[in-house]
């Protein structure tokens, strides 16, 4: 069931047709699959769609030649330095394009399909269910850029008190070349839907400058 369809004798256009379409619904199948309960770009839904097919023929013109393979290796890699850092979630979109643009390159059709759709279909529950959210809506990570010359020791602790039940400094940086502080602060609201209030205090005592507050993410999903 998951042979190969191209012969021993090398490829005919007959099964590379076969492996292009099946490259390209399957691709689809991703870019769609990505789509749920996403944002997203048209350029990177394209990009799914038409990376699985991409990778099917790098794969079907390397073909055992181990010169080749080392070029393409050589050419992935200058590939990569001209990315930019992208989320959990759609690096593994992209990898699973080209595990999908390897099996069928190398003409496993019948499995790249299987695999495909399971894959498709546990990403699609997993996502649209409540499995790995936030326990506690009430969570939020709070950035505040204040100048050099306000100390910020205890300059905002009457208004956190205020709108947070907890809260802790877990950084403080310098920026823009030192003439400013940004505080990196880990809380938990009160009442949740008090965010535009809180800012509002809060730009009266930091002149202004740019406030974040955000839902809370242990760790940083980027890869």
């Amino acid at each position: 069931m998951f042979d190969s369809i191209i012969p021993s004798t090398g490829i005919t256009a007959l099964t590379a047709l076969y492996c292009s379409v099946a490259s390209l619904a399957l691709g689809l199948i991703v870019a769609l699959a990505y789509m749920v309960k996403s944002n997203y770009t048209k350029n990177f839904v394209i990009t799914l769609t038409l990376l699985p097919v991409i990778v099917q023929v790098v794969i079907m013109m390397v073909n055992g030649n181990i010169g080749t393979g080392v070029a393409v290796l050589g050419a992935f890699s200058l590939i990569r330095f001209r990315s930019v850092p992208g989320n959990s979630k759609d690096i593994m979109s992209i990898f699973l394009a080209m595990a999908i643009g390897l099996a069928t390159g190398m003409g496993y059709i019948a499995f790249a399909i299987a695999f495909c759709l399971i894959a498709c279909l546990v990403f699609i529950v997993l996502k649209t269910s409540k499995i790995g959210e936030a326990k506690n809506q009430k969570e939020r990570h709070l950035k505040i850029t204040i100048p050099e010359d306000l100390d910020y020791t205890g300059v905002f602790d009457d208004i956190f008190k205020k709108y947070f039940s907890k809260i802790t400094l877990e950084k403080v940086k310098t920026t823009n070349l030192g003439s400013m502080f940004e505080l990196k602060y880990y809380g938990l609201l009160k009442y949740a839907g008090q965010e535009k209030q809180l800012i509002d205090e809060l730009r009266c005592r930091n002149g202004n400058l740019p406030i974040i507050c955000g839902i809370y993410r242990d760790g940083n999903e980027e890869l």
